[in-house]
């Protein structure tokens, strides 16, 4: 999937420092993959690449993209893909799901949110 548009807050709301303003800029291609136990999700743009594996319903130590070190679990619930991040007494979830055949991400931490919506690329 490649990222359609994006609301420029959402970075506002997990990225601190002088990557706020250059991580707004981003277009960042989104590979996610999974058998149904492990998952893997790759992000990829011109400014880095992260990624990350885990198994489903397990915690583990991710890596965010600001540098950030969270407690992460990630699962499937409602047919959506739900990623839960815990960091410094702080929390955030994204979730991950198919809306007519495009990717919808949507980022909740506190009383905020954001949405971005990705192109599925053939």
């Amino acid at each position: 999937f490649i990222l359609n548009r994006a609301e420029k807050r959402m970075w506002r709301l997990v990225m601190e420092g002088h990557e706020l303003k250059v991580g707004a800029m981003a277009k960042p291609d989104s590979i996610i993959t999974s058998d149904g136990k492990k998952l893997s999700i790759k992000t990829e743009s011109t400014l880095k690449t992260i990624q990350f594996c885990c198994k489903l319903g397990e915690k583990f130590e991710e890596t965010t993209a600001d540098g950030r070190k969270t407690q992460t679990v990630c699962s499937f619930t409602d047919g959506a893909l739900v990623q839960h991040q815990e960091w410094d007494g702080k929390e955030s979830t994204i979730t991950r799901e198919l809306e007519a055949g495009k990717l919808v991400l949507v980022c909740v931490m506190d009383n905020g949110s954001c949405t971005r919506v990705y192109e599925k690329v053939e």
